[in-house]
């Protein structure tokens, strides 16, 4: 390394973020980037550690991580970036919504705060987008043959670039008006704004990436038609039913998934005009959260900006303890007590709190009664269990209700039936080593597969099934 005394030399740096009270008046992003000479110095901090656990163990995209710090810190800030678009499409994304898993391994991180690897990340990418280095990559040669991709999330993009630069045809199918999935209408402006999304779409189109909008399969086109005109098939449609609360009153009105509220508060901000009939807002009302992960997290910022008269995030499980349990061990991902930049911006937070019944006034929901949980005794199996707390029922005051605690499998309609493609016991899409379906030249990749996950592991599915449909097309 550069600099092999330098995580002794330099403290971490964290990107500094706007005044609450100024951000909760605008959707704009939230954090200011840290001056170019810190950054170098924050490169420095990596140390020649022998097992980069933050490659190895920590990044799902397996990140290149000590060679592009060396390099910036070096100066060589476009070499850097090279190293780090070899692994990953989208590093002005995942630098500002990733969890940051190679932090957690970061052997730094074993007694020291870790290298500030996510800031850097996007730093570079965001240099590279202004200093013109990030351009369209066209193959020498087309193949001549054509995949269809239907789902344009973090998956399905990144799968379109890598097929589009071995030469393949490719076109994207998006059911909704605009490209982006999960990034476009599941992650408030606040952490992403939507121009680095379409910045980043500017250039799959420029490298021939062909994108249908509004165009569901099965409703607007026929797998059929996928199977006949593609020599091969990506389902990359995520994992879109959210897991409900079938409890007493749960028919009310005002109470929603989350996804409901985010997509169309997104769609506000981007300019469309919401029916009044269908609108959800939090302006003036008392909002209860259900799910504590970073959906819920998100409706606490979106409610916030939208006027809540007051929000209360409530979990099933335990709180976290405040620093690692002893079977938790570096490096593995720390389950520990965190907090959002939406949960710094005012909310009350409960934890082992079941929901019992929603009550109403004139058809619409006016109170949550809920039951405080117990979870010291595991069940016969040795797992985490709880029971209720005998007379701990309280009510919490509720003119709205978002359900953020997760989603199931995903959607089950014709593309999967009229394919006939097997899916598993969680209602997940059951694929080979190649990312194969049990219909031969469909694929899936991402949360369609797996389940909900991380965008870095969607963008890592997608690399992967890409490479595995460019073997199977030549």
């Amino acid at each position: 390394m550069a600099k092999p005394t330098g995580f002794m030399e330099y403290k971490r740096v964290e990107p500094k973020k706007r005044p609450v009270k100024n951000r909760l008046k605008d959707y704009d992003e939230l954090e200011i980037m840290i001056s170019q000479p810190e950054i170098h110095k924050q490169a420095a901090r990596c140390m020649d550690c022998g097992v980069p656990f933050c490659h190895a163990l920590g990044c799902t995209l397996e990140n290149i991580i000590p060679e592009f710090n060396d390099l910036l810190y070096k100066g060589n800030w476009k070499k850097a970036l090279q190293v780090l678009h070899k692994t990953n499409n989208f590093p002005e994304i995942t630098g500002r919504i990733c969890p940051a898993l190679c932090e957690a391994a970061c052997t730094l991180s074993i007694n020291e705060p870790a290298v500030t690897i996510k800031q850097i990340e996007l730093q570079l990418a965001e240099k590279g987008w202004k200093d013109g280095w990030i351009l369209p990559e066209k193959p020498d040669t087309k193949t001549g043959k054509k995949v269809a991709i239907v789902g344009s999330g973090p998956a399905g993009l990144a799968a379109a670039q890598q097929l589009a630069r071995l030469g393949h045809a490719v076109t994207v199918f998006e059911k909704d008006d605009r490209i982006g999935g999960l990034l476009r209408y599941g992650i408030p402006d606040f952490k992403l704004d939507k121009k680095i999304l379409d910045r980043r779409i500017g250039q799959l189109k420029k490298e021939d990436v062909i994108f249908e909008t509004s165009t569901e399969v099965g409703r607007d086109i026929s797998a059929n038609f996928l199977n006949q005109r593609f020599g091969a098939v990506l389902i990359t449609s995520g994992s879109t039913i959210p897991r409900d609360l079938p409890v007493p009153g749960r028919e009310l009105e005002g109470i929603h998934f989350a996804m409901d509220f985010l997509k169309q508060n997104n769609k506000r901000v981007a300019g469309d005009k919401i029916p009044k009939k269908s609108e959800i807002s939090a302006k003036g009302k008392n909002v209860v959260v259900i799910g504590g992960g970073d959906t819920g997290s998100d409706c606490i910022g979106t409610s916030l900006r939208q006027g809540a008269k007051s929000v209360v995030q409530i979990e099933l499980l335990p709180k976290p303890p405040e620093t690692r349990a002893e079977n938790n061990p570096w490096p593995e991902w720390p389950i520990i007590l965190r907090t959002s930049s939406s949960q710094q911006e005012g909310c009350e937070r409960l934890w082992s709190i079941n929901s019992k019944e929603f009550v109403g006034k004139k058809g619409k929901v006016s109170s949550i009664n809920c039951v405080k949980l117990d979870w010291s005794e595991p069940d016969e199996n040795g797992r985490a269990a709880f029971s209720e707390i005998e007379n701990s029922g309280f009510t919490l005051k509720a003119e709205l209700v978002l359900l953020a605690m997760g989603f199931v499998h995903v959607e089950h309609g014709k593309l999967i039936s009229d394919n006939k493609i097997k899916t598993g016991p969680g209602g997940n899409i059951i694929v080979d080593e190649n990312y194969m379906t049990s219909k031969k030249g469909v694929f899936a990749a991402g949360d369609a597969m797996s389940g909900a996950s991380l965008v870095l592991n969607a963008i890592s599915h997608g690399r992967k099934a890409a490479e595995k449909i460019d073997e199977f097309l030549m």
